[in-house]
């Protein structure tokens, strides 16, 4: 049976790390010998528009109610207003 290469980092204590070596490399999956790095493109800035339609939807919602309650309020003081005098 063949023993496998170990990481060639060393601990904090100075130490060598006793993990085995991933295949093709020096070090261990830890200490950096396997790793794909960054993805390729910004796929994080993939969207899907769904929050921003919902979002809309709701906004056209409450402007429309705005509009009726400032109608409501202004209706109000008239009233009011003319109960005063």
């Amino acid at each position: 049976m063949q023993v496998a290469p170990r990481c060639g980092a060393r601990t904090r204590s100075g130490k060598p790390c006793a993990a085995p070596a991933v295949a093709g490399a020096a070090r261990c999956r830890m200490h950096g010998g396997k790793g794909s790095g960054a993805p390729e493109g910004n796929q994080n800035a993939r969207t899907h528009g769904l929050y921003d339609q919902v979002m809309q939807e709701r906004r056209l919602v409450h402007s429309g109610l705005k509009a009726e309650v400032r109608l409501a309020i202004a209706m109000l003081q008239t009233r009011r207003s003319r109960e005063v005098d």
